[in-house]
């Protein structure tokens, strides 16, 4: 059957059998939600259908360049989840964020691990709590505290930027966290990085699944023990089941895939957090120019800022950033949008209030003529109470 143009709903989180021990999914099954979702979210790009199975495709037609596509070079397609549509649905209306099918996934295994509390599943043997998305599928947000919890926010933390979004909670201490990043808000996550908010703005890449993540982290905690005996058999065993759950449904268990290797040819510079922003650049190189300052010497620029006596020594210290906006306007002119996103990364990972008005200026712009709006949103919100403190939204604030 040709490809239709549809709304991405829960059929593109999953692969619709059309028999099986999971039931069916008829191609007019697909389409009744596909209509429905139509008037409750924004549309995204193409739907294929096959006679066994009904899976989105992410189309690159937005100019944000190739996005992530489910796999085909596995051996097998993940089989589905046990999570309920109708749970994706409400996920995908309250972060409006497609999530991946290893974070449902996860959640399965969480939840054979510990029936009657998946979120702390792994709180005894590696000190990490399932928050964000998960906190939708325990149903916690019925319960909510706060009247008014803004998802754009939960477990948001100071250094995260809008691509990161949390997914589990480490040491409170440092504010360990991992959490999916996406290049652009209408692709599946690139991959699972890790931050500790209390030292710094730097994201580790952790695999491009949730599984691979917590099983890097598992293995570094047991050699930062030195043996195996401490808490060793719970590390041991929980590292075989992750690994033979990760198996089954043919999700890579390395810290960088063949797909996050071919993203970092895309990346166009790594920026303070070292992630690294994707944006399209075309055959003539249009789309991005560099800053006319190196990380030190942009550093060293933001430092003197920050850290002024006063405030006529900080409008002197702002000249050379001042100068570079200007470079930026010319940049967006030209078509050159990376410009003005690496410097508003940049600012935001430096983490002074004084650049949050700069800020406000550069990045929503830049997301603006990427068409990443949904960026521009979450990175406003953030802005207006960034904190190191109330993280949870769907605790009393």
């Amino acid at each position: 059957m040709a490809a239709k143009q549809l709304p991405l709903n829960d059929v593109g989180r999953r692969v619709c059998h059309a028999d099986g021990q999971h039931g069916s999914s008829s191609i007019a099954d697909c389409s009744r939600r596909a209509a429905w979702m139509e008037k409750n979210t924004t549309p995204f790009s193409i739907l294929q259908y096959s006679s066994l199975y009904c899976r989105a495709v992410l189309d690159s037609g937005t100019g944000n360049g190739d996005l992530k596509k489910p796999r085909t070079d596995g051996p097998k397609a993940m089989p589905l989840s046990e999570v309920d549509s109708k749970h994706c649905d409400e996920m995908l209306q309250l972060y409006k964020l497609q999530m991946p099918e290893d974070l449902y996934h996860f959640w399965d295994f969480c939840k054979d691990l510990c029936p009657d509390n998946p979120l702390d599943a792994l709180k005894d043997t590696l000190g990490l709590r399932l928050v964000g998305p998960f906190d939708i599928l325990a149903g916690a947000h019925k319960n909510s505290k706060n009247p008014k919890p803004n998802f754009y926010l939960h477990w948001r933390y100071f250094y995260d930027p809008p691509e990161f979004q949390t997914i589990l909670q480490g040491s409170e201490d440092s504010q360990h966290h991992f959490g999916y990043y996406r290049d652009t808000p209408d692709s599946l996550p690139s991959f699972v990085g890790e931050n500790e908010a209390k030292k710094g703005c730097t994201i580790t890449q952790m695999g491009d699944n949730v599984f691979a993540a917590v099983r890097l982290f598992l293995l570094r905690k047991r050699k930062e023990k030195g043996s195996r005996k401490a808490g060793g058999d719970g590390l041991e065993s929980l590292e075989a089941k992750l690994r033979d759950r990760a198996e089954t449904l043919s999700l890579s268990l390395e810290q960088k895939t063949k797909y996050m290797k071919q993203r970092d040819k895309k990346v166009v510079t790594k920026t303070f957090h070292g992630a690294g922003i994707v944006v399209p650049v075309d055959k003539n190189d249009v789309g991005y120019r560099e800053l006319p300052e190196t990380d030190a010497g942009l550093k060293k620029i933001c430092k003197a800022i920050a850290e002024a006596r006063n405030d006529e020594e900080r409008v002197k210290a702002f000249g050379p950033l001042q100068e570079m906006i200007t470079f930026v306007q010319f940049a967006n002119d030209e078509c050159d949008y990376g410009m003005g996103y690496e410097l508003g990364i940049d600012l935001f990972c430096f983490g002074s209030h004084y650049f949050h008005k700069v800020i406000k200026q550069l990045l929503p712009m830049a997301y603006s003529l990427l068409k990443r709006n949904l960026f521009g949103e979450i990175l406003e919100a953030h802005l207006c109470s960034r904190g190191h403190d109330n993280l949870d939204q769907l605790s009393a604030h």
